[in-house]
């Protein structure tokens, strides 16, 4: 009986420790300190730690492993985005606006189903590649929405503040971010460099609040005004959140339209709105230019019509590509290979027939057109020259490229050239008082004349005295206009032309009819214009 005791017992035992063994939540971590406790130390005492650790039991019973206990707390999906929108969709990071603004913009772009559709099947062509960017660069893809705020997503859409591209950026603003603006191309209006610089420009804006509501305030309204309008809040204790500054009506409006349009994005069933289908790769890809080339023949080379070739390259508004100036043009993905292959191929002639031409010395529209080769009228269509100015040494004119010129535009002339123009000086009939002993000669020598001009003016002798208060007739020179440049920002003035009088003589008092007076000079061969305002007053010369 003792032996079958004996046996009864070493059982019990060994069924003890067989459940000490097993799984679940508080067996696994006990057993998981045990092992670790039994690991060899650098002094060689691990193993009398392990004999003398003292066995653990289960406190309670044993349950099974349900298939709910092992689960991911995140899983990331791994399917693609299905289009443009949804990856759009999965990159929205920025806090939302609620507000009655944002429910009225809503509103409005729901109820213009033709309007959003215009502007999203616009924006297929440019928006893969700013989602790109800013994926890059770890920033929200709402920012890809601002677009179609900003300009509708239109590359050519100028602003009546001439702001320019679809970025809208001013031209101040556009050269402090490198975006190059001359007369042969405004870089404004580049796909790829106006997106660089937009993103350059917001990553700036959200550095200075920390916070993108006021960072898109200031794209719109400008830093400066943003950081007064918060140091005014802060002075009178008030937040300096988006909703709590003072801010013009544009400005604020200009966060809810990018919040109106995110909701729409997000879910456009529950604004009765379809999307177009915007697949989600490139739309185009850059090609190197490496000779000038016409617009229409690039696009012809490349077997796409000519508006989708300038809605892709929108920066270059003259008729030729200067390879110096525009090292890269952009086509689609499948005419890339295309535009290659036939450039390759071209043997026809030239492949650009303008060029760029560096006027030596300041001279009239009609000389440079008569040297170019073309008519006054194309050659001032061509170059957006204005009525009544001289071209000035120094400019540069796209003229007709001849069969002789084999060499393109240096990067010279493609990066540095601009148009500057000056008054061209016209003559007005002005009478002028006679004073004492006043004479042709006198009248000449005191305004700068030809005594035979002020004789054959007034139909009379070069010796021939004027007889005190005696309305004598001279022509004399006009500005009809200030200097302006292109390409400059500078504006031509408007406002009376000044009549250049001399010290000494009688009272100077110009002859004009209102509206606009053509004069013609007997001692020019021009025929003069000058414009007045109608109810302006004569201007008499300075005593």
């Amino acid at each position: 009986m003792k032996l079958i005791a004996a046996v009864c017992l070493a059982g019990s035992l060994l069924l003890a420790g067989c459940a000490g063994t097993a799984t679940g939540p508080s067996a696994s971590t006990s057993a998981s300190t045990s092992t670790s406790t039994a690991q060899p130390t650098a002094g060689g005492t691990g193993s009398k730690a392990a004999s003398s650790a003292a066995p653990v039991y289960p406190g309670g019973p044993l349950t099974p492993i349900t298939s709910s206990e092992a689960h991911s707390q995140s899983v990331v999906t791994l399917a693609p985005p299905a289009d443009m929108w949804d990856r759009i969709r999965r990159g929205f990071k920025m806090p939302n606006l609620q507000s009655d603004l944002v429910r009225d913009r809503e509103q409005w772009y729901a109820s213009r189903p033709d309007y959003i559709q215009r502007m999203t099947e616009r924006s297929n062509k440019y928006i893969f590649h700013i989602v790109e960017e800013l994926e890059r660069r770890n920033m929200p893809t709402e920012l890809a929405l601002l677009p179609y705020i900003e300009s509708a997503f239109n590359p050519q859409a100028i602003s009546s503040a001439r702001a320019a591209g679809m970025w809208q950026f001013m031209p101040a603003t556009g050269t402090d971010f490198a975006l190059k603006q001359n007369i042969f191309r405004d870089d404004r209006r580049d796909v790829l460099a106006s997106t660089r610089a937009a993103l350059d420009y917001l990553q700036k804006l959200y550095g200075m609040f920390g916070d993108w509501q006021l960072a898109l305030a200031a794209y719109n309204w400008g830093e400066g005004s943003v950081s007064r309008a918060i140091a005014k809040n802060q002075r009178l204790g008030l937040p300096t959140t988006y909703s709590d500054l003072s801010m013009p009506a544009e400005t604020r409006l200009y966060v809810p339209k990018l919040q109106a349009v995110k909701n729409i994005v997000a879910n456009p069933q529950a604004f009765n709105t379809e999307l177009p289908l915007i697949a989600n790769h490139p739309y185009f890809q850059t090609v190197t230019l490496t000779r000038d080339l016409d617009v229409e023949l690039a696009a012809k080379l490349a077997d796409v019509r000519p508006e989708d070739f300038r809605a892709l390259n929108p920066a270059a508004h003259k008729p030729v590509l200067l390879a110096a100036g525009t090292p890269q043009i952009l086509l689609p993905w499948d005419n890339a290979a295309v535009f290659q292959r036939n450039f390759d191929a071209y043997s026809q002639g030239q492949y650009a027939s303008w060029t760029a031409w560096v006027v030596p010395n300041t001279m009239t529209v009609a000389d440079a057109a008569q040297r170019s080769g073309m008519s006054e009228t194309d050659l001032r269509a061509l170059n957006s020259i204005p009525p009544r100015m001289l071209i000035k040494a120094g400019s540069t004119l796209i003229v007709p490229r001849g069969a002789r010129v084999k060499e393109d535009v240096t990067a010279l002339v493609a990066d540095s050239g601009h148009l500057s123009f000056q008054p061209e000086i016209v003559n007005r009939r002005t009478t002028i008082k006679a004073g004492r002993n006043d004479s042709v000669a006198s009248i000449a020598r005191r305004y700068k004349l030809k005594p035979d001009s002020v004789a054959e003016w007034n139909d009379v002798n070069l010796n021939h005295s004027f007889k005190r208060g005696y309305s004598v007739v001279v022509y004399l020179p006009v500005r009809a206009a200030s200097a302006a440049r292109v390409g400059s920002g500078a504006a031509p003035t408007r406002g009376h032309a000044a009549v250049a009088g001399k010290r000494g003589g009688g009272a100077v008092k110009a002859v004009a009819a209102r509206g606009t007076t053509i004069v013609k000079s007997p001692a020019g061969k021009q025929q003069q214009v000058v414009r007045e305002k109608r109810g302006g007053t004569p201007v008499k010369k300075k005593r």
